[in-house]
């Protein structure tokens, strides 16, 4: 029996708006969407570090230590921005950041290789396979007294603890996202005629990149703490950096120094953090696990 002109009628505009819904948002201007989901992202973060300030402060309010061995914001902040201004700061930073990158792509090629290797050979895996595991929880300052016994004080020495400590996060996320990759996926590949280089440049790692990235963030996090542990640990000819910063400022009692450079330490760490969470998110959104 034929619907009623009217009710069809209904059903059409019914449609009609909820194609409208969505133009509508696209009706607003690109940099206001931007700044939209910039400041969506960013409020709950001030909002953390405005309540980590003001239970700081309260801590140092409450005469818990003296100010001269815990100074409060009102002391670090000024002297934070003060830091920034110099050129020493800038000096320091370059030269940690410099060993950051070097050592962190030594773990990078170091723990591919492994991954990949663990992840083909199947006796090699259950040789090494529980070790890669154990390396991952061991402290990376236990290292260093090898290290330097190895390397003496030197970088090597620092490069050669940044990458026991990121190497083994780096080849266990890699061979965990290979484990994961699905059969259907493996034989279409084969169907396709993937072999050898291809299979796994084509297939294998572009699948398998959702974990993988998380591997390498976790590596990150491996790679910075060992680094600032060597730094402490590992002074090259009196060479500035932000650890011998932090050493200097605890050597002279200067907490407000020393304070602010464990904020530095911690907003590098930050900032990396969140160039990682993009690209995990992106790799989501291309996946279609995640709305764009």
């Amino acid at each position: 029996m034929p619907a009623d002109p009217s009710t069809q009628d209904r059903h059409v505009q019914g449609l009609d708006a909820l194609e409208m819904g969505p133009r509508k948002q696209s009706d607003r201007p690109a940099a206001a969407r931007v700044a939209a989901r910039m400041w969506a992202v960013t409020w709950p973060k001030l909002a953390a570090v405005a309540i980590v300030l003001v239970a700081w402060q309260a801590v140092v309010w409450s005469g818990w230590r003296p100010v001269y061995v815990l100074p409060g914001p009102d002391q670090v902040l000024p002297r934070l921005f003060a830091e920034l201004s110099s050129g020493e700061f800038w000096e320091a930073l370059g030269v940690t950041l410099r060993r950051a990158l070097v050592g962190f792509a030594l773990a990078l090629a170091v723990g591919v290789t492994l991954g990949l290797a663990v992840s083909r050979f199947a006796p090699l895996r259950v040789a090494i396979g529980s070790l890669i595991t154990g390396l991952q929880t061991m402290p990376s300052i236990v290292w260093f007294p090898f290290a330097m016994l190895l390397y003496g004080i030197s970088e090597s020495a620092i490069m050669f603890v940044i990458i026991l400590g990121a190497a083994p996060s780096i080849a266990g996320g890699l061979t965990s996202g290979i484990d994961y990759v699905s059969p259907q996926l493996l034989r279409a590949g084969q169907a396709m005629g993937l072999r050898g280089v291809q299979h796994y440049t084509l297939l294998i790692v572009p699948a398998a990149l959702p974990m993988f990235v998380t591997g390498l963030k976790q590596g990150w996090a491996f790679a910075w703490r060992s680094l600032m542990a060597g730094e402490l640990l590992v002074i090259i000819n009196q060479q500035n950096s932000l650890g011998w910063a932090l050493s200097q400022a605890r050597q002279f009692n200067d907490s407000e120094g020393l304070l602010a450079y464990v904020l530095i330490v911690l907003c590098v760490g930050i900032l990396i953090d969140v160039f990682f969470n993009w690209a995990d998110r992106s790799i989501r959104q291309r996946w279609g696990v995640t709305a764009s």
